[in-house]
């Protein structure tokens, strides 16, 4: 799903303007981002937590040349899932 694409749900489902809606997850999305930018964790109720995750530096493989590399350190976005949202999931897949 895209930007524009929950844009339109938003629009179709509460009524409001194409363009408050795109304003509106727009906005959101630019929240999401200074919020893990400046360390601080988020967490969605019933959806799940955003939190930066620094992963240290390592030696990998180039698996084209089998070539020893420096994977050097940086920071990762994690996502855990709450336990509401895995219950729904799981049942979904277990129905299919």
């Amino acid at each position: 799903m895209t930007k524009k694409e929950l844009a339109d749900v938003i629009h179709t489902r509460i009524g409001l303007s194409k363009r408050e809606a795109a304003e509106i997850v727009e906005f959101f999305f630019e929240t999401v981002k200074e919020k893990l930018t400046s360390g601080e964790g988020i967490k969605i109720p019933n959806f799940g937590s955003f939190r930066v995750q620094n992963r240290k530096s390592r030696k990998g493989r180039n698996p084209a040349t089998g070539e020893t590399i420096e994977i050097v350190e940086r920071k990762a976005i994690v996502f855990k899932p709450s336990k509401f949202l895995r219950n729904i999931l799981n049942k979904k897949s277990s129905n299919e």
